[in-house]
C-alpha cells in the first residue's frame, strides 16, 4: 500500500503520528471492505481557493466544498490492485467542520479520509439506498478505527 500525501497548506501540520493515522484509516477501510492492500491513492490537503478551482473544472460546481475524489474505476472494474485514484481535502473545511460537530481536526481529517476512500471504491450518496450503504460503511469503518462522533483525538 502506498499513500502519497501532499500537504499544501499550513493550517494543520501533519506529522508523523497523523500521517500513521491517515495510512492506518486506509488500510482498516480496505481491509473491511475485503479489498487487498496492494493498492496506490494520492491525498492532497489543500485550500478553498485550490478546492473550488477543481470542483469547478471537474464538477462544474463553482463552489467550496470538504473533499473531492477521483476514482479511476467503476466499483465493478476495481482491480486487485494498482492506482485507485485521488482524494483533494480541503483544510479550512476539516477545520469548520471540526468545530461545527465539536471534535478534533484529527478526527475530522480521518472521516474524510474514509468517505472519500469508499468514493474511490465506487460508493456514493446521490440516491437515499446507496447514501444508506455508504453511511453504514463510514460507521463500520470508524467503530473498527475506535474513532467516534464528537471526539477528540
Amino acid at each position: 500500500m502506498e499513500i502519497l500525501i501532499d500537504n499544501q497548506n499550513n493550517l494543520i501540520k501533519l506529522d508523523e503520528k497523523f500521517e500513521e493515522q491517515i495510512q492506518n484509516a486506509i488500510k482498516t477501510s480496505l481491509e473491511h471492505l475485503g479489498y487487498g492492500l496492494n493498492y496506490e491513492i494520492s491525498i492532497s490537503i489543500v485550500n478553498e481557493e485550490e478546492i473550488r478551482k477543481l470542483n469547478k473544472e471537474y464538477r462544474n460546481n463553482d463552489s467550496v466544498t470538504d473533499v473531492l475524489s477521483f476514482p479511476l474505476f467503476e466499483r465493478e472494474d476495481i482491480p486487485e490492485e494498482g492506482m485507485l485514484g485521488d482524494i483533494v481535502i480541503c483544510v479550512e473545511r476539516v477545520k469548520e467542520q471540526a468545530k461545527d460537530f465539536n471534535h478534533s481536526e484529527e478526527r475530522e481529517l480521518i472521516y474524510l479520509t474514509v468517505h472519500s476512500l469508499l468514493h474511490l471504491l465506487g460508493y456514493d450518496h446521490i440516491e437515499e439506498d446507496d447514501k444508506l450503504e455508504m453511511r453504514t460503511k463510514e460507521k463500520e469503518i470508524m467503530k473498527k478505527l475506535g474513532i467516534f462522533k464528537n471526539e477528540k483525538l
